[in-house]
């Protein structure tokens, strides 16, 4: 099915690349707070942002809260035909609405035609607490009645001419997610905006999530992404990121793999590990980092690395591309590491 391509602000969806979103959790009229909360999202790698529309005060904000940020700005509204064209009005690249509580084909006419004026797409989707009552009656809680429900909205916005639309359709069961996606990218070339709703805390939530939106991405599947977490907001872009690196989606950053160690480790590969992620995080370059625990497996099993070490009781092996480079007391290891870290990466780190 040919996808059609939809913009955000400056973001294309549907295009092949997928964006990222997350959404600020300070009320949006508290526009100090909501341009900080944005601009730590943009650092982390944020491509779209969302904020809450619940009163005129946050309608109105939105103006002056995009002077200040660069990526593009969805404003969330749900019950009001009026907050919906405040916003669009303010400067919103993008609304998502509930055709169905927006309320009646009036107001939603009304919405249509300020949207269709300003030139802005809309989401609209289903989850499981939204689901219009006759299709959990003919389909049960369902990723069909996810589906179904998600598609009437579509068909509402396009009788009054809405054409630049986004699909989501997320439940909290990630088995009813991907088969609700599944079945909806058979049957619309809409841009689909992917995710696992509810998922929790970031412990459950990032697992949840991976496996969710890392199956379907991994299918060809989903434009663009929320990891929903209970959580500062940036996790949910982090996590993201770190999906979309391990589905291959993603490649200019620095890869560091490391092994889970075993009883013939015998230096801090641990603490090291995380000590170049820390070190290499944010840089834009491909490159591919191992730190393994022992010198019996470690170059062999990272030969496809631009750099390694593994460690020993009196020594550690610094690698490339599998071939032993030096070999440095346990004790200067670290150090001759990192310096060798800055001169693969020179500026970039």
């Amino acid at each position: 099915m040919t996808k059609q391509l939809v913009r955000v602000g400056g973001v294309t969806l549907g295009g092949g690349r997928i964006a990222v979103q997350s959404m600020a959790t300070v009320k949006t009229s508290d526009a100090e707070r909501c341009v900080a909360q944005i601009l730590r999202l943009e650092e982390a790698g944020c491509d779209i942002a969302r904020v809450s529309v619940l009163d005129e005060a946050d309608a109105r904000a939105i103006a002056s809260v995009k002077e200040e940020i660069r990526i593009p700005l969805v404003a969330d509204i749900h019950f009001s035909p009026k907050l919906a064209i405040l916003a669009v009005e303010s400067g919103a690249d993008k609304l998502r609405i509930n055709p169905g509580n927006i309320g009646g084909e009036r107001e939603l006419a009304r919405v249509a035609d300020c949207v269709r004026m300003h030139g802005i797409p809309v989401r609209v989707g289903a989850n499981t607490g939204s689901i219009e009552p006759r299709f959990l009656a003919v389909y049960g809680r369902s990723a069909e009645a996810l589906v179904e429900s998600a598609l009437a909205q579509v068909a509402s916005l396009e009788k009054h001419g809405v054409h630049d639309i986004v699909i989501s359709v997320k439940s909290s069961d990630v088995r009813m997610t991907v088969d609700a996606y599944t079945m909806l990218s058979e049957r619309t070339g809409y841009p689909l905006h992917v995710g696992v709703t509810e998922a929790g805390t970031p412990r459950s939530g990032i697992v949840k999530s991976s496996i969710g939106i890392g199956s379907l991405l991994l299918r060809g599947i989903g434009d663009t992404i929320r990891v929903s977490l209970t959580a500062d907001p940036v996790e949910e872009v982090i996590a993201a990121h770190e999906i979309l690196r391990a589905v291959g989606l993603e490649r200019e950053y620095v890869e560091v793999i490391s092994c889970p160690t075993c009883g013939r480790c015998e230096y801090d590969c641990m603490g090291l590990a995380e000590r170049v992620c820390r070190a290499v995080e944010g840089v834009r370059r491909r490159c591919k980092i191992a730190v393994m625990g022992c010198v019996v497996n470690g170059p062999g099993e990272a030969k496809d690395c631009d750099l390694g070490i593994a460690g020993g009781r009196e020594y550690c092996v610094i690698f490339e591309k599998g071939k032993e480079n030096v070999r440095v007391p346990r004790e200067d290891a670290e150090r001759v590491f990192f310096e060798r870290i800055h001169t693969i990466l020179g500026k970039n780190l």
